[in-house]
């Protein structure tokens, strides 16, 4: 399926911070609870994230992430999550954050 630029813009991807994660031992994979701000205009949003194979929690914090903001929330359990943090696949399948790769302003979107 070939999708258009004008639908591609509707997808609101930006720069946030992570500023908290744990682990969610309620998920049914896997995951990190994260808290990511996206600056004054979006504020702090949750995130579920399956990253636990790359990734722990205490080394997540300050670390700038992508994430769609404009998705509906989701439920996981007993979590609410606001955003939809971007990733890659590595040759074993684990996920890589994908983020700037210099520091960029909170909120700014992806152009």
């Amino acid at each position: 399926m070939a999708l258009d630029f004008e639908t591609f813009l509707e997808v609101d991807i930006r720069v946030g911070r992570i500023v908290r994660a744990e682990t969610f031992p309620e998920a049914r994979k896997p995951a990190y609870r994260l808290w990511i701000d996206f600056g004054s205009e979006l504020s702090e949003k949750q995130s579920s994230a399956q990253i636990t194979e790359r990734y722990a929690p205490e080394d997540l914090p300050g670390r700038q992430v992508l994430a769609v903001v404009n998705f509906a929330p989701r439920q996981i359990g007993p979590f609410r999550s606001d955003v939809l943090v971007l990733g890659v696949s590595d040759a074993e399948g684990a996920v890589i954050l994908v983020g700037p790769d210099r520091e960029a302003p909170l909120g700014a979107r992806l152009h």
